[in-house]
This record gives structure tokens, sequence and C-alpha cells, in this order.
């Protein structure tokens, strides 16, 4: 690393996705999750507390225990893990008493699912499937209901032709856009991106409203702490007055 500092972003982006690809494991399990999202699923477990986490597209499975083991740290929540085949996840992950697996595509269990959860489980959903922009913008369609206020649907390679030259084009970076465009329940969170490096641009979709009864209801907003707000006004009015006297000697 110490000898490429000046390497274009570029070229390092498909040495991390090689590396996560063939090489990146959890328990001796492969994964393939660049590690500083996975860090960011932590952060979202442990702030949300979700009852169930739908993890559309399971591969190996290294994923899925590694969420199945932050939910026996938090002490609740249980997996339901989502592929055409689970010939590929070990028996390690199979038997875990937090996950559930299905076999098949996504939008056709999506019933089966239903009936999986309760009308208050909270819910966070990792879609990891096939990336085309088709079935990914079916599956934020379809499964964004599940979401309550102020939870997360996580749509993961969002990369694809956005930093790496591969995946299906258009794919889910774009099913992202269309989905946000005709639906105001939910916004792109890109705090959730503070590692500067993603493989999940634009990917973390919280849910900020909701319509119950035709009633709107909407996350709040933080309130400002008083001493900053203080801060933020005189802070303001240093900046105003260095524009004036910009203005004067111009």
């Amino acid at each position: 690393m110490e000898k490429n500092l000046n390497m274009h972003l570029r070229k390092v982006l498909p040495i991390i996705h090689e590396g996560m690809m063939e090489r990146t494991t959890y328990f001796g399990i492969g994964a393939q999750k660049n590690p500083l999202d996975a860090w960011t699923y932590q952060e979202i477990l442990y702030e949300t507390r979700p009852d169930v986490i739908i993890e559309i597209g399971t591969a190996f499975g290294g994923g899925t225990l590694m969420l199945a083991h932050l939910c026996d740290l938090l002490g609740k929540g249980r997996i339901i893990g989502l592929d055409i085949s689970h010939k590929n996840v070990p028996d390690i992950v199979k038997q875990h008493p937090r996950i559930s697996l299905l076999e098949g595509d996504a939008c056709h269990n999506f019933e089966h699912v239903e009936k999986m959860i309760s009308k208050d489980d909270r819910i966070l959903i990792i879609e990891d499937s096939s990336h085309t922009y088709d079935n990914t913008l079916n599956i934020l369609r379809l499964y964004s209901g599940l979401i309550k206020l102020g939870d997360y649907f996580i749509v993961e390679d969002s990369i694809c032709h956005h930093g790496l030259n591969t995946g299906p084009k258009p794919g889910p970076y774009e099913a992202i856009e269309s989905f946000v465009n005709e639906n105001n329940d939910f916004e792109i969170d890109r705090t959730r991106e503070h590692f500067f490096i993603t493989f999940n641009p634009k990917g973390y979709l919280r849910r900020i409203a909701i319509t119950v009864n035709n009633q709107r209801f909407y996350v709040p907003k933080p309130a400002t702490p008083p001493g900053l707000t203080h801060k933020i006004k005189r802070e303001l009015k240093r900046i105003y007055l260095q524009l004036a006297k910009l203005f004067v000697k111009s």
C-alpha cells in the first residue's frame, strides 16, 4: 500500500473488490462483503435493534452468520435468508437458532416472508440478489412496505458502473434512484457512507415518512442544543462581517 499512495481511486477499487470477493471470510465462511460496509451494518443494528433482518442473497452464508452473531450480542433479532439455492451454505449457518433460510426467488417468496414476521416487528432489509435494474426495483417496491419509520433498507453493490466496471447496466444504483423518485417515504442516507469507500453508494435507504389512516407521520428531526444554536449564530455573524469587509475592499 505505502508504495502506491498516488494510485487513482478507480484503480484501487478493483483491487479491493478482488480481495473482497475471493478472500474475505467470516468465521472461515465466504462473506463477499466490504468490511467497511459490514461495520456500518453493525452500527445500524445497534441503533435500530431490528426484530427481523431479511437478507436477500445469502451466497455462502458468511454475512448471514455475522448478522446472527450480532443479534446474539444484542440479545434479540433473527435472520430470514433468501437465495435461489443454499447448497453452498455450511451447516454452522443453517443450524444457528436465529437463522431461517428460504430457497427461491425473493419476489415469489414475499408472501411466505410476510407470514414469518408480525406486523409489529421492526425490520432491516439487506438486498444483495441479481443486481439487475428490474429485479432490484421490484424488490424495493415489494419489500419496502415492511420497513418501519426510521429503519433501513440497504441495497448492496450499487457501485456497479459507479466506481467499478462490473455488473448489470443499468443496475442497483439506477434502481435506487428510480425508487426514491417515486417513493418519498424513503431518503438516501449518505451519512452511512462515512468511511468514504463503500460498495453501496446511495444504498442506505431510511424510511422517513409513513401514512397511517390518511395521516402522515415523519421521523422527528433532532433538536439543536441551545448552546450550539448560539454558536452557529455567532459563527454566521463572523462570516457575514468578513464578507462585508471583502465587499468594501472591492
